[in-house]
């Protein structure tokens, strides 16, 4: 397998850019490097990125540094000879920060050293070697044929691999090391490119065993290593470990991305609990939510429409007027606009981790509170978490039985709440795909034991089409609260009881990716508010039914369907059609 480059050298892109828009270009440089030479880079002042790639041959290559500082010619050292070119990170302030990115063809040989800045690689290089004290060392590189030796000098290795790799090996003097060879089979083949206006030309694929293969050898004192792994997929705990409830419910749905991401945090244990399972039937990878409605062929339809303005928040009075319908490209009339009063199943999350461990009650009151909120045809399912996860009660309408199972937990431990997300969007949502579905969650969005990252989590979500509410509590403001609910919090305390940015900038993502609310919790009087705005959210769904020629008009495929408020700065979502007999 040749891992998609496109993928993580989009993640090369964006931390390039991510320097840019941060730090002042202070300097840019031609570098003569020929094919098949060496660059070698000592930069113990910041972070070095390389990336290969056959533009570079024509556009010649090129060095860029940055600093917040500035960068002078004096700063940065270079020595070019035929097959090596050497550059240095000299600055005359050694406090000064100074990361490099380089762009070189094809075929170059990689030498990098840093301290504790990042070294990564994108493109098609010869070879990599790589020298860090504590920086992360990520590659984006074709891995069909590989030859690597990775080794941790004072650590115990910490590491991520887009595929299996070897075992590691513990050497002397406290030193690890992993160590193998990895290539795909791919058979000679002829090649036929023809361009435009050019003539056919005749090629030939080698085979891998008749190509030289990329050499890595990297060493690291205490650094990271990711193989082909985008670091915004990268969790909260590197050590491979045995798998939780959360993860084998994970496993065993069938959700592609998520098992993906499974196997990539414990290749060993994902690999032998899949062996103990049936073959599994893999539910289809989608990196966005497809949008997709199932549409009736019939002369009278309902179609389920959600409105939502700028904010995310629901519109809620609308009438027939305010809507506009074009299907098949050709206005429709619309007989009747009502309020939709279905019901929804609801999975309320509870964090009972550590963190909160002595502030139980409090918790089981939030729950019973939420749950003495929603409509009485609402069906609930709770669901609490810590390292691992514990459904308390499946989906009822029983209220009194929900209020029962908040008696039955304790609290304490670790935090995997990206992995109990996931485990509730495909083990405890799964069944329901298609119905009106939502999942409010009460935390204080911290994680530091999932096998996931919080990035891997997304496109399930999407495709899920589950409503997420995050109400994020800060742990501080649980402890004050149990120790005096009438306090009344001043601006100074509110201070050391606020939320890290991490847990908010996530909140805001998980509402805005599945159309739901972020709740940040300032005052703990603002959790009822927030569950009586929630039901309020979840109700704000309109029928709208209206007349349809597509029996008539239609040529047997699906119809076009396009539904919009007139209204300025307000959004419309489909989430179901069906037939209705004729009014």
């Amino acid at each position: 397998m040749i891992v998609a480059t496109a993928r993580i050298a989009f993640i090369f892109l964006a931390v390039c850019m991510s320097w840019l828009t941060s730090q002042a270009q202070d300097l840019t440089r031609p570098l003569k490097l020929a094919e098949g030479g060496t660059v070698e880079i000592v930069n113990k002042y910041g972070r070095i990125a390389v990336k290969a790639e056959t533009a570079s041959i024509s556009a010649g290559s090129s060095l860029q540094a940055f600093s917040t500082l500035g960068v002078s010619d004096a700063d940065i050292q270079v020595s070019e000879g035929v097959l090596r070119t050497v550059v240095t990170v000299t600055p005359a302030d050694k406090r000064k920060r100074i990361d490099l990115i380089l762009s070189v063809s094809d075929g170059i040989n990689i030498k990098a050293e840093t301290g504790a800045g990042a070294i990564e690689v994108a493109g098609n290089v010869a070879s990599v070697e790589a020298r860090t004290d504590t920086g992360t060392i990520l590659t984006d590189i074709p891995d069909d044929n590989l030859k690597y030796q990775f080794q941790w000098t004072e650590a115990r290795p910490r590491y991520l691999a887009d595929f299996d790799i070897a075992e590691v090996k513990e050497r002397s003097a406290g030193r690890f090391e992993i160590k193998g060879r990895r290539k795909d089979e791919v058979k000679s083949e002829k090649l036929k490119v023809k361009g435009e206006d050019e003539p056919e030309i005749v090629g030939q694929r080698l085979k891998t065993k008749d190509r030289k293969p990329v050499s890595l050898n990297f060493t690291t004192a205490r650094g990271i290593i990711l193989l082909n792994v985008p670091p915004n997929e990268v969790n909260s705990d590197l050590r491979e470990r045995q798998l939780t409830a959360a993860a084998k419910a994970i496993v065993r749905s069938g959700d592609s991305l998520l098992m993906e991401a499974i196997r990539r945090a414990s290749p060993k244990y994902f690999g032998d609990y899949a062996r103990t399972l049936p073959p599994l039937r893999l539910e289809p990878s989608f990196a966005i939510k497809t949008g997709q409605i199932a549409i009736p062929n019939a002369s009278t339809k309902t179609a389920t429409v959600r409105v939502t303005d700028l904010r995310n928040r629901a519109v809620m009075d609308l009438n027939a007027v305010d809507f506009e319908i074009v299907e098949n490209g050709k206005q429709r009339e619309i007989v009747s606009v009502e309020r939709s009063t279905a019901a929804f199943n609801l999975v309320l999350l509870l964090d009972v981790s550590g963190s909160v461990e002595n502030y139980v009650n409090f918790i089981r009151k939030a729950a019973r509170n939420f749950v003495n909120t929603v409509a009485a045809r609402d069906r609930v399912s709770i669901v609490i978490f810590n390292e691992d996860v514990k459904q308390l009660s499946g989906f009822t309408t029983d209220k009194g039985k929900l209020s029962e199972s908040l008696d039955t937990f304790d609290a304490g431990g670790g935090t995997a709440y990206y992995d109990a997300l996931a485990y509730t969007v495909a083990d405890t949502l799964r069944p329901l795909k298609g119905e009106r579905t939502a999942i409010v969650i009460l935390t204080d969005g911290d994680d530091n034991r999932s096998f996931l990252a919080f990035d891997s989590l997304t496109g399930s979500i999407q495709e899920s089409g589950a409503l997420i509410y995050p109400l994020y509590v800060p742990s501080g403001l649980i402890a004050l609260a149990a120790s005096n609910p009438n306090v009344d919090l001043d601006p100074m305390r509110k201070k050391y009881m606020s939320l890290t940015a991490k847990s908010a900038g996530e909140g805001e993502r998980l509402a805005k990716i599945s159309g739901g609310v972020y709740y940040p919790i300032t005052q703990i009087g603002q959790i009822q508010k927030a569950y009586e705005d929630i039901v309020t959210q979840m109700r704000a769904a309109y029928n709208i039914t209206y007349r349809s020629n597509t029996s008539t008009d239609g040529d047997g495929a699906s119809p076009r369907l396009k539904i919009r408020s007139k209204r300025e700065n307000v959004f419309t979502s489909v989430t179901s059609v069906i037939a209705v007999e004729d009014r």
